[in-house]
């Protein structure tokens, strides 16, 4: 299924980049459309799965370090 795979690109990017990405930044690097990108960020926000922090105009996103595998 596409959105597992949407998800699972998301998160191994943000594994990637610990020091934090943009959902621009996040776009770029896995060729996924910024707008699909937000949608699954908020999910994942939502969800407990990754942390966003305001860095000036910029929010950067985090993945937390302690996830379950059954909720990715």
């Amino acid at each position: 299924m596409e959105e597992n795979n949407f998800r699972e690109r998301i998160i191994e990017n943000l594994k990637e980049h610990p020091e934090g990405l943009t959902i621009l930044n996040i776009a770029e690097n896995t060729g996924i459309n910024r707008i699909t990108v937000s949608k699954y960020i908020f999910g994942m926000v939502s969800g407990g799965l990754i942390f966003q922090r305001k860095v000036g105009p910029a929010k950067l996103c985090y993945l937390k370090r302690n996830i379950k595998r059954n909720k990715i």
